[in-house]
């Protein structure tokens, strides 16, 4: 049956009229232009707007906040409890960005939006709710209320800093508002316009800011190049493990054969990933069989330290030595009958597929139980990289850190003229070369150094032009 209104055109909303073009108008002139509406990029904006500076996101997508409606597979896993600084690839640098009470500051964010936290296994912080959207509907409401301009379906062309030291962008953007069906649901809601928008007309106006925050996690290749950046080629972290079960003994199946036996298959266990003989990391949690490999949380946060080549190790029983899961095994002889090679034998104790790659393995040796120890606790993987990439939760890449001042997070420009007149830059969420393990530690970056770089801006423009009055010059 069709939904009510489906052959009515729907639009996209903004939380304030649409930039003027330039038949309407001159160019409007911004205390602080975010450049991309994530999480961290919300975050920027509404800091920088508390602190009285007129702000206005520009958001190639369709609307702003889409990318938090994927986290957490839709309960949007916030923030963590123990923000621990050894969860991120640079340690030192996130210390000194963090300071000493990350945790507190994250809280009083989300707080300042309406935004209330639970706290789950591990540390993880989600909201009350559990819901993704909430949290999105919460930053927009807040986004509202600070009369933050937004700027759909937009994204920077060229830039150059004028004279006077405004950052002056051409911007393209899609001829507003987008026409198409509601949809059935706000997924197909969003994936209308979104087909809209890849056929839409496009503008290019011209947009004036004092201060610039790259805020575009994940993709920030084309505008560092537009605002004379540097930047770390991205590559996506956080996803499937390729990797192959080696054949044991005479098995000649392969190991892609075994894992697809596997497929869909779920244990809590430690992975010990070995790199040259050595164990070298260590992830305990779920883990997904797949016919290419693992997946899960431990998989995906071992998946940030692989490399082509290495060994990981699957360890079913962490909380035995393989001395005592033998006798644990000889006692199951015990009790229910000696081991025959049947995979019922493990009923009870295993899923029946891991069953019969056990017995498969054990087959024809002298001592079955020994040696079905020693597998369950180094069951071999053979890693190939990473895969699944659409899935990854987060790509690392973007902005350097030896290209930052940590303490404000701007950006220096590649060869900048000291002599010429120059409008600050800064950086904040995935646009900066960070990422971190699964567990609320990717978005609670995201958060502080979007706060950070939201005030950093606010306060250089104040410090530049004074007290922002931008109500007696609003264009260009």
């Amino acid at each position: 049956m069709q939904a009510p209104n489906m052959g009515r055109p729907a639009t996209i909303s903004t939380f304030c009229d649409a930039p003027l073009s330039p038949a309407e108008g001159g160019a409007p002139i911004y205390d602080v232009l975010v450049i991309g509406g994530g999480a961290s990029g919300l975050a920027a904006a509404i800091t920088a707007a508390r602190a009285g500076a007129r702000t206005c996101i520009l958001e190639r997508d369709v609307e702003t906040g889409l990318s938090i409606l994927a986290t957490g597979n839709g309960r949007c896993n916030v923030s963590n409890s123990r923000l621990d600084a050894r969860r991120y690839r640079h340690p030192d640098a996130v210390r000194e960005i963090f300071g000493t009470t990350p945790e507190r500051d994250v809280a009083a964010f989300l707080e300042s939006t309406g935004i209330a936290t639970a706290e789950e296994g591990e540390g993880r912080l989600y909201p009350m709710s559990r819901r993704a959207d909430s949290v999105r509907d919460a930053l927009l409401n807040t986004c509202r209320r600070e009369a933050i301009t937004v700027m759909a379906c937009a994204e920077p062309k060229r830039h150059v800093t004028g004279p006077t030291g405004l950052h002056e962008f051409t911007v393209d953007q899609a001829r507003l508002p987008l026409s198409h069906k509601p949809g059935r649901d706000e997924k197909a809601r969003i994936r209308n316009a979104r087909k809209a928008l890849a056929t839409a007309d496009r503008l290019d106006h011209k947009v004036l800011a004092r201060a610039v925050i790259l805020a575009c996690g994940g993709t920030s290749g084309a505008s560092c190049e537009v605002l004379n950046l540097p930047h770390v080629a991205e590559a996506p972290v956080l996803c499937p493990i390729a990797c192959t079960l080696p054949p044991s003994g005479d098995d000649e199946t392969g190991g892609r054969n075994l894992l697809q036996g596997l497929d869909g298959l779920r244990v809590d266990c430690m992975l010990t990933l070995m790199r040259d003989g050595a164990a070298v990391a260590f992830e305990q949690g779920e883990v997904l069989f797949r016919p290419y490999g693992i997946s899960g949380i431990a998989a995906f946060n071992l998946s940030r330290r692989i490399e082509a080549g290495d060994q990981i190790e699957l360890d079913l029983f962490p909380e035995m030595n393989e001395q005592g899961l033998t006798r644990f095994l000889a006692r199951r002889a015990e009790t229910i009958g000696t081991f025959d090679g049947n995979p019922r034998w493990f009923d009870g104790l295993l899923a029946r597929p891991l069953a019969a790659l056990v017995c498969d393995a054990v087959a024809g040796t002298e001592r079955p139980l020994n040696r079905a120890a020693s597998m369950l606790r180094r069951i071999p993987l053979r890693v190939a990289g990473t895969t699944e990439h659409a899935q990854a939760q987060v790509r690392r890449g973007g902005v350097p850190l030896s290209a930052m001042e940590l303490d404000t997070l701007a950006v220096h420009p590649i060869n900048a003229n000291e002599n010429a007149p120059q409008a600050p830059i800064y950086a904040c969420g995935e646009a900066i070369d960070m990422d971190a393990d699964c567990g609320g530690y990717n978005l609670a970056w995201a958060w502080l150094t979007g706060v950070r770089a939201g005030a950093a801006a606010a306060a250089a423009v104040t410090h530049r032009h004074g007290t922002s009055d931008l109500s007696k010059e609003p264009h260009a």
